[in-house]
């Protein structure tokens, strides 16, 4: 069960004072501007505050994750405000820069208005989360609670990079969208970008097949920071600079962290809610890190559906009356209701397969138990209708490997997943059946017997993989699927790791062509029952694509080569490749 939610009996009927466009001046000098919306009638009143770059006029960014009506019912102030260099805010925009004192300057006007109490709190998904975490490191008295929804503690590992691979899909859309929202104007683009933005607005996988990547004028006309993110391909100083888990430590307030099993922030969502209970700057914000983990997209109002997978009427973000559980986060910190939500369980997942929720005492639950799994074959795994083979059973001697070319001008095309920017004419994301990539020479399938009892996978899946490639360098794939009885296959988590990277995101170090070497591929986190008479799938690949960039054989951002390779999984007692899976049993 979950925590209710505060009862305001949707009455809608407090009468509302709004300004639009209001100067807030930074420290700088730059002026940013944001709609307030208070209730009428004067008084003073605790403040939520969303900060975001998509536009404050914009219903879908406004008003879906957290309904302003409902928070001025309830005798808040709202104020949303446009980010430095877009929309209505001067400035220069630059993704995260200049988020944590913008947010501060912002919260300091806040607390200074006739109208403020001097309370504040944030809300909001996605950007909107890392304008929260970033302002929160600067940790100004004014700002008592946060609820960041699906969002990363850093902008590299799960925002930009996974695993050393380049994020590829989503953040060549993301880019390109800032350049679509007019930014410069269109009597300032060059004729090369205009009309690769017409290319890119007749055919979206344009950007995704464009190589090499940092060839995209458009791009570079008003979007440098995409060519810097190319430019650091590894957690170096300048992903560090604004980096909220390198701030930890300064961060006081409580936050309710929200994420989807589908979305791609969610590894860095768990680790924002993990490792501030470990590192917060305060007893309070180590003490109240809550945490709510649906069966959702990357989405602002969490819905039960996640591609062609439904999860039961009890996952939507309605059904928990989520804009009520964060007017009770807030009514618990800002106004100092004694609510009880400080007492509640710190997590609640929703079981997948079981379709229902579960209160927990922490992330990840202390009594998973490692199941292994071991890789087995008779050296036939390509495809589903090979010999690959998950069992309880480890590998003897000599057990034969398995080989598959990869060439990355016909790569594994991305087939649901936790990912962003999916266009449906170009891959879905969330629950899709994998058959159609299983049916590819080039996918490892290994499947478990049919379970002869129900099975809970909940925690971080891992693969132990013991691999040879041909390669200087190459990329490992990795997907748990679920395998219903009917024969459809549903991806449940999945993951890639660039080889150099395997001991480090700070510090790659090279592999040797043709010898082997062992790897630990995140295959992602997960709260999933397999039901009796269902069978336990791993996909094992080279490419995930348009979602994540290619390795071509050459460095990402500044070749078009395609260079094949052949790869080999070996499984055999002296390398015995396994799925690792925590299994609560309750």
């Amino acid at each position: 069960m979950l925590p209710k939610p505060v009862k305001d009996e949707f009455r809608r009927s407090t009468s509302v004072s709004s300004e639009t466009n209001v100067s807030v001046p930074m420290r700088d000098g730059v002026v940013l501007r944001a709609d307030v919306y208070r209730p009428s009638g004067g008084g003073r009143h605790p403040t939520l505050l969303q900060r975001i770059p998509y536009g404050k006029h914009s219903p879908r960014y406004r008003s879906m994750y957290l309904d302003p009506m409902r928070a001025l019912d309830r005798g808040y102030a709202v104020v949303i405000q446009d980010v430095r260099g877009r929309h209505a805010s001067d400035g220069e925009w630059y993704p995260y820069a200049n988020e944590a004192l913008d947010g501060h300057d912002t919260i300091d006007w806040i607390a200074s208005q006739p109208w403020s109490d001097g309370s504040v709190g944030m809300f909001g998904i996605s950007y909107h989360g890392a304008t929260q975490w970033l302002a929160a490191t600067e940790g100004h008295p004014a700002l008592k609670a946060i609820v960041p929804g699906v969002t990363a503690d850093s902008y590299y590992d799960s925002w930009t990079y996974l695993g050393g691979v380049f994020q590829l899909f989503w953040l060549s859309g993301w880019a390109s969208g800032f350049v679509l929202d007019d930014f410069p104007p269109r009597s300032e683009r060059s004729p090369e970008a205009r009309a690769l933005l017409r290319e890119w607005r007749r055919d979206p996988f344009a950007i995704a097949n464009h190589l090499p990547l940092s060839d995209m004028p458009a791009l570079r006309e008003v979007g440098d920071y995409y060519y810097d993110w190319l430019a650091h391909p590894t957690y170096d100083d300048y992903w560090k600079s604004f980096a909220p888990r390198e701030k930890y430590d300064r961060i006081t307030v409580p936050a309710l962290n929200q994420g989807g099993w589908y979305d791609g922030f969610i590894r860095a969502t768990l680790r924002n809610y993990e490792d501030m209970k470990e590192q917060g700057g305060s007893d309070l914000a180590r003490s109240q890190q809550h945490l709510v983990v649906g069966p959702w997209l990357h989405q602002p109002l969490p819905d039960p559906s996640a591609g062609s997978g439904y999860f039961g009427p009890s996952a939507s973000g309605a059904a928990i009356d989520w804009h009520g559980m964060q007017l009770a986060w807030f009514d618990r910190w800002l106004r100092h209701e004694d609510n009880g939500v400080d007492s509640d369980p710190s997590a609640y997942l929703f079981i997948m397969g079981a379709n229902e929720w579960r209160a927990e005492e922490i992330w990840p639950p202390p009594d998973a138990e490692t199941m292994t799994l071991f890789l087995r074959s008779g050296g036939r795994a390509n495809t589903l209708n090979g010999d690959g083979a998950l069992s309880a059973d480890p590998p003897a001697s000599g057990e034969s490997a398995d080989h598959y070319l990869y060439n990355p001008a016909n790569p594994v095309p991305t087939v649901g997943g936790a990912h962003l920017g999916g266009v449906p004419t170009i891959f879905e994301v969330g629950v899709q059946d994998q058959r159609g990539v299983e049916s590819r020479g080039d996918v490892l399938v290994y499947t478990s017997e049919p379970l002869e009892r129900e099975t809970e996978v909940t925690g971080y899946v891992t693969l132990d993989l013991w691999a040879v490639t041909t390669a200087a360098d190459t990329d490992w794939t990795a997907k748990l699927v679920d395998v219903h009885p009917d024969g459809s296959a549903q991806n449940v988590c999945d993951g890639i790791l660039r080889a150099s990277y395997r001991d480090s995101l700070e510090s790659p170090s090279p592999i040797q062509a043709d010898e082997v070497h062992r790897y630990q591929v995140d295959v992602g986190p997960t709260a999933m029952l397999f039901r009796k008479g269902h069978q336990i799938r791993l996909e094992v690949s080279s490419s995930n694509f348009p979602a994540y960039a290619r390795y071509t054989g050459s460095p990402h951002d500044q070749s078009n080569d395609m260079s094949p390779s052949t790869q080999t999984v070996l499984h055999d007692a002296d390398h015995p490749s396994a799925l690792l899976l925590p299994v609560v049993n309750r």
